[in-house]
């Protein structure tokens, strides 16, 4: 049985208006006011190298992928706070991106410059390091500190071993195969493909798995604070494509706990859902609700990284989930953390109602 709390954590909460299409300042400053909140940054000393790692599986615009707006926000903030190098970084997925030993095709870096992240990187200030650049001998063996369900080591990009902080910049969204994608689930682009395909392959453990490669001690050890902007989320299909609501008031979410932060993020996903024509959660429009069409899917992919025809892939066993405690990769996260989190919400602007927190705390509460 699990232990009823394994301590608080704060989440820190900016409510963002619609009006006048959110515009690229308002999200900077959200962006900002959230991270300043979630953390007292004593972490960073003057001159720290911090990477931003961005969720970049597609060329698709925000909110496939991580929000241009809130990365300016993020780097020109750990500017100001004195940071040196800052790299906003990460690997594709392998529908866009096929990465091997003797060959690559496709780009992180292209599909970067086509979803905005390339540029709001660099007018900003940062870097940009695409993992399979540096080629597939420049990744290192590293072992999941919490790993019964990984059959090897993860192999994770040599990069982590020159940079002092992570910052992870997730999205808000439906996922096909996992029914979320949120912070936990960002670990996936670290990995290089055969880590990858290892993940697919034992599909009966992928949720577990999800959880527990976060628990590598480059992570563990850098990985200082989660934000995602949430102004708007993709609530269907995923990771690349869905329906897309466009709430009043959008949410900048940010906590030192990828847990705690998944815990609100995965309600806000909730909630919007709670948004769409019922025709837009039909099968066909959210595979995720099809056992057929998730497993076929997972097949699909261990075939693209590798593994033969994807038969010999396990089974995977979708399942529903309609609030945190039913959701297999924050189940098992909180199985490793020892307890359940206590959510300490700090909400920093009005714009964030009583009625919207009571919206979100009903899904954990």
């Amino acid at each position: 049985m699990m232990p009823e709390t394994s301590g608080n954590r704060t989440v820190a909460l900016v409510g963002v208006s619609r009006a006048g299409n959110r515009t690229v300042d308002r999200v900077i400053q959200a962006t900002r006011a959230a991270a300043e909140a979630a953390t007292d940054f004593a972490w960073l000393s003057s001159g720290d190298s911090v990477l931003l790692k961005v969720a970049c599986n597609s060329g698709n615009s925000y909110p496939a992928t991580t929000d241009p707006s809130s990365v300016r926000g993020m780097v020109a903030l750990l500017k100001e706070r004195g940071a040196g190098r800052v790299v906003v970084a990460d690997m594709s997925g392998v529908e866009h991106l096929r990465f091997g030993r003797d060959a690559t095709t496709g780009s992180t870096e292209m599909l970067m410059r086509k979803n905005g992240l390339y540029t709001a990187a660099l007018d900003s200030g940062a870097e940009i390091h695409a993992f399979e650049e540096a080629g597939w001998d420049s990744f290192y063996e590293e072992r999941p500190l919490s790993g019964r369900s990984w059959p090897n080591s993860l192999l994770m990009p040599n990069i982590l071993k020159r940079i002092d902080h992570i910052v992870l910049m997730p999205r808000c969204s439906r996922h096909a195969l996992l029914g979320s994608t949120l912070g936990l689930k960002s670990a996936v682009g670290w990995w290089r493909f055969d880590s990858r395909l290892d993940y697919h392959q034992g599909a009966a453990s992928l949720f577990e798995k999800t959880a527990e490669g976060n628990t590598v001690p480059s992570l563990l050890n850098k990985q200082r604070l989660v934000i995602s902007s949430a102004t708007k989320v993709q609530v269907t299909y995923g990771p690349d494509v869905g329906y897309v609501t466009h709430p009043d008031t959008g949410l900048v979410i940010a906590s030192e706990s990828v847990l705690a932060h998944d815990m609100v993020s995965l309600s806000w996903l909730f909630e919007n859902r709670a948004l769409v024509p019922a025709g837009k959660l039909a099968s066909l429009s959210d595979p995720y609700q099809s056992q057929l069409s998730a497993d076929l899917g997972n097949r699909v992919l261990c075939k693209w990284l590798g593994g033969g025809t994807g038969l010999g892939a396990q089974q995977l066993v979708r399942h529903d989930f309609h609030n945190v405690w039913q959701d297999r990769v924050l189940y098992r996260a909180m199985q490793i953390e020892g307890g359940v989190p206590r959510i300490d919400l700090e909400v920093v602007n009005s714009l964030v109602t009583s009625e919207l927190v009571a919206g979100l705390r009903k899904y954990w509460a």
